[in-house]
């Protein structure tokens, strides 16, 4: 292992820090409304938010100085307990229900989503599997199933909840990091046929699966009902123009476009602050990839490099559901957006991830 350590990537420290202080200002900005008229508190969300991020900072900059390759000692041990946890949500009386979804366990006041933490947990062990075994990778039977029926499985886990989206995020992940580590194109493309008609049994199983979809493809086909968020979430993008209306003069956050705050807060970051302020978001979020692909490119060893390349997959492919969603291009998964997006489990966990992604450019070289 390498033992000469460098300054963290500064770069990707301040590009973080600045997401997560647009994120402040917006969830204050989108959930104050509807905080006071439920709480009679119009900062309940933001404190909660500030409490949240302030934890993840912390762990952040307490992680940048752990070597990232602890993390694959205790591999095996966080997947496993993640299996625990999520099979325990599943439990009546352990399991929190919310919109439908059993996905939450109640600590306290507070709730954590074993979800958010399967993530981190697979790509942790998948590039440590990787890294053992990636001369194997071109093996269908040896190499590929192994790896993608440990995904699978937890995706299914996940699925029972239900929860489409982190499932989706999980396992698109997982495929990149597979893909890049030398998997066989030819073994990709039969495995892609038998996921897409998978994905297309997943939606048809469900009706309200089914209804996003054609809430989708013709949202004023049913206004008030399924496709009302799609709706909302356009008629707050529209109105923002160039410079927007200005910062806490959203409009669609008054009762129109549900709990803004969560997966729709880009339209009301549009709305706010215009095509200016959305564009400098997406180059925000553009810094931070580019930074980690080359954390990935210079890591001392594959486990680093394949490590690295989860996080920034993960964080992109997060970030490309969600902003397709909010903009009508996507169906609505209930996917978050990094760092700005409101709630506990998804905001400590990203930036615990950052910490990870630190800790290697300390080491990379590039």
């Amino acid at each position: 292992m390498p033992l000469k350590k460098s300054n963290p990537d500064l770069v990707l420290i301040i590009v973080t820090l600045s997401l997560l202080s647009i994120g402040l200002i917006m969830v204050y900005s989108a959930s104050a409304i509807w905080a006071d008229y439920k709480f009679d508190d119009s900062f309940f969300f933001a404190k909660r938010q500030m409490l949240f991020a302030g934890v993840g900072v912390a762990a952040m900059f307490f992680i940048m100085n752990i070597d990232y390759w602890t993390w694959r000692t205790w591999a095996k041990v966080f997947i496993i307990t993640c299996f625990v946890l999520l099979v325990a949500v599943l439990i009546p009386g352990i399991g929190l229900e919310r919109n439908g979804s059993r996905s939450w366990i109640g600590v306290g006041a507070f709730s954590i989503q074993p979800s958010e933490f399967m993530k981190i947990a697979m790509i942790m062990f998948l590039a440590k599997y990787l890294s053992e075994r990636q001369k194997l990778i071109t093996s269908f039977k040896k190499g590929l199933v192994p790896s993608l029926s440990l995904v699978f499985l937890a995706f299914g886990i996940i699925m029972l909840q239900p929860d489409l989206g982190t499932g989706t995020v999980m396992v698109g992940t997982c495929i990149v990091m597979i893909f890049i580590s030398g998997a066989r194109i030819s073994h990709f493309a039969g495995l892609g046929l038998l996921g897409a008609a998978g994905f297309v049994g997943l939606i048809l199983s469900a009706p309200y699966r089914m209804e996003r979809i054609t809430s989708f493809l013709d949202p004023w086909a049913d206004p008030r009902g399924s496709g009302f968020q799609m709706i909302q979430s356009l008629f707050a993008i529209g109105p923002g123009g160039l410079f927007g209306l200005g910062l806490g003069q959203s409009r669609q956050k008054f009762f129109y476009l549900p709990e803004p705050q969560t997966d729709f807060i880009f339209a009301i970051l549009a709305e706010e602050l215009g095509f200016i302020g959305g564009s400098l978001v997406l180059l925000l979020f553009a810094l931070l990839l580019w930074r980690g692909i080359r954390i990935a490119l210079g890591a001392p060893d594959l486990y680093g490099s394949f490590l690295a390349v989860g996080i920034i997959a993960m964080v992109a492919i997060q970030v490309m559901i969600n902003i397709g969603v909010v903009t009508g291009l996507m169906p609505v998964t209930g996917i978050t957006l990094p760092f700005l997006s409101y709630g506990g489990s998804s905001l400590t966990l990203m930036l615990m991830a950052i910490g990870v992604l630190l800790n290697i450019s300390r080491y990379s070289r590039y």
